[in-house]
């Protein structure tokens, strides 16, 4: 399975010289925790919810005059299509990041992969386990002795 059919639809990304404010305002619009800063095609990196708080919230500096650039975290953690969603995860949890950008060989975006998408999908193929298995043994298959009347 790839990586690319548990991204959101669309990603949310800004370029390097946006404002602050507009990248926030993106984040807000979207519903998202983060926005990935792409210059010509390629990621160059990412803006979070944390980056918010750490390094403007009490600053003191005015958002809607600053560059997304002199915030974001770079370099950025990226995955790939190919990359599992376990290993994304390990990685994700590893580096203590909820949002993790998959890029093309080329570097470009291809979608960001939220930690919400991963254990969602977790829980899914749990209660798909879980299914099968009630259905197995409710079921009157070998092993389970039929009935008598």
């Amino acid at each position: 399975m790839t990586i690319l059919r548990l991204c959101d639809k669309e990603s949310a990304a800004v370029h390097p010289e946006s404002t602050a404010a507009e990248a926030i305002r993106l984040m807000l619009a979207r519903r998202v925790g983060a926005v990935v800063v792409v210059d010509a095609n390629r990621v160059v990196g990412i803006f979070t919810e944390r980056d918010v708080l750490k390094k403007l919230a009490l600053s003191g500096r005015d958002p809607e005059k600053l560059a997304v650039s002199e915030l974001m975290t770079t370099p950025v953690e990226t995955a790939s299509p190919q990359t599992s969603p376990d290993d994304a995860l390990v990685s994700m949890l590893e580096h203590h990041f909820r949002h993790l950008p998959v890029v093309d060989p080329s570097g470009r975006l291809r979608g960001v992969l939220s930690i919400r998408n991963l254990l969602h999908e977790q829980v899914t193929e749990l209660r798909r386990q879980r299914d099968s298995l009630e259905h197995h043994i409710s079921s009157e298959g070998p092993g389970v002795p039929k009935a008598r009347d």
